[in-house]
């Protein structure tokens, strides 16, 4: 049965939104005027439906939509209920149309006789491969809710990570931006209205102030073709990453930053990790779960090293050796993996290896804030006391020579 989406007037004649299902249109029109509304527009919102399936494969979800309706269906089905109702609690939850439109759009699919992998499916643009892996495979072993449990759990610690490294990059970022305009400001406007002053005096300033005055001059000469530059090299590298082989050339580049590279492999190596543990506990083959793993990497020099592992393992290679091989990931992944091998329980050892990379990943954010943000107010207070002193000079060269 497919969604509609509506929008009719009360008999205040306020107009209302929602969602409800039907077998056809006229049938929602008739259902909504039993409910004392006057339809104004009905429209199918079931993603199968040829008028709205481009419009409705093109919705996007952000990613706590995506992790907040994982856990609530998670949850529905392990309280026992079906598909169907999971489905319509989780319509009657929503407070965003553009979710109750997805949900309702899946429910009609799932009715329709698909599977709930293959309703995921049909909305690329909120649910990736990934997602729509595991839903599979839990579907096939008979244990989606509890897929569905362990991939909301990744999906909400993606999020935390996410917030950890916004919030250590936040606060470095608005120090950087306030001092460049602090900066700019003096440079620009404070520093040429007070050395004015002195120039009347006909007395020759001091080197330091000349060399910002003339520093001065050339940033208000040549201020708008800066900011033309720096729009036109972001440009340049919106579309240089859309190439596959400059993005993979500026990837290598960031993968050999000493410290920057080694925060970006350990992020990819926790993502990997955590993905398959659950696909491999979820039961799908390591080769079918290295694949799907490449998916959620970001360096290109990192899924390259995958797909190399990926050809050793298939080659018959134990996974930990193929990994470690690349020389690629954390000898400690390594080494927990080859753990998991040996003991039979791999898709622990890999929540543990994930784990423990997200822990040295949380260390080094810590460590890379403590550092950062004195280093950046001594050099913003340097630049700010460098121009001070030159616009002091001159007032003490003029003390001085009335002091004469």
């Amino acid at each position: 049965m497919p969604g509609f989406r509506y929008q009719a007037y009360n008999l205040d004649g306020k107009l209302q939104k929602g969602v409800l299902e039907a077998d056809s249109a006229r049938q929602a029109r008739a259902a909504l005027r039993d409910q004392g509304l006057t339809p104004w527009r009905v429209d199918v919102i079931a993603a199968n439906d040829a008028a709205a399936g481009t419009r409705m494969r093109s919705a996007a979800l952000s990613s706590t939509q995506v992790a907040q309706l994982t856990r609530g269906l998670a949850s529905l089905l392990e309280a026992g209920l079906t598909v169907e109702q999971a489905f319509n609690a989780l319509i009657e939850q929503a407070e965003n149309e553009r979710l109750r439109q997805v949900l309702a759009a899946l429910r009609g699919e799932v009715l329709a006789g698909n599977t709930v992998a293959r309703a995921l499916s049909t909305f690329p643009g909120a649910f990736p491969e990934l997602h729509r892996t595991l839903v599979a495979a839990g579907e096939a072993s008979g244990q989606l809710p509890r897929v569905l449990a362990r991939l909301a759990d990744y999906l909400e610690e993606r999020q935390q990570l996410r917030a950890r490294l916004s919030l250590a990059l936040i606060y470095p970022a608005i120090v950087l931006g306030v001092a460049i305009c602090v900066v700019g400001a003096l440079l620009v406007y404070v520093l040429p209205q007070v050395v004015q002053v002195f120039e009347h005096a006909h007395q020759r300033l001091p080197i330091l102030t000349r060399a910002l005055i003339a520093f001065s001059g050339f940033l208000r000469a040549t201020w708008v073709g800066w900011i033309a530059l720096f729009v036109a090299l972001a440009l340049a590298l919106r579309w240089s990453m859309r190439r596959a082989e400059t993005r993979a050339r500026i990837h290598r580049i960031a993968w050999r930053l000493p410290a920057a590279g080694a925060l970006l492999r350990h992020l990819d190596a926790a993502r990997l990790a955590a993905t398959l543990s659950i696909l491999v506990g979820s039961g799908v083959p390591i080769l079918a779960a290295l694949e799907a793993g490449g998916g959620v990497m970001t360096l290109v020099p990192m899924r390259d090293a995958l797909a190399s592992a990926a050809r050793g393992v298939r080659e018959g290679m134990p996974l930990a050796r193929a990994l470690g091989a690349t020389g690629a990931f954390p000898p400690v992944m390594v080494h927990l993996i080859a753990s998991g091998e040996t003991s039979g329980r791999l898709d622990e050892a890999l929540e543990r290896a994930a784990r423990q990379q997200q822990n040295d990943i949380a260390t080094r954010l810590a460590a890379f804030a403590a550092l950062f943000e004195p280093m950046m107010i001594l050099a913003m207070g340097g630049l700010v006391l460098g121009i001070v002193i030159a616009i002091l000079l001159p007032i003490f060269q003029i003390n001085s020579l009335i002091g004469k």
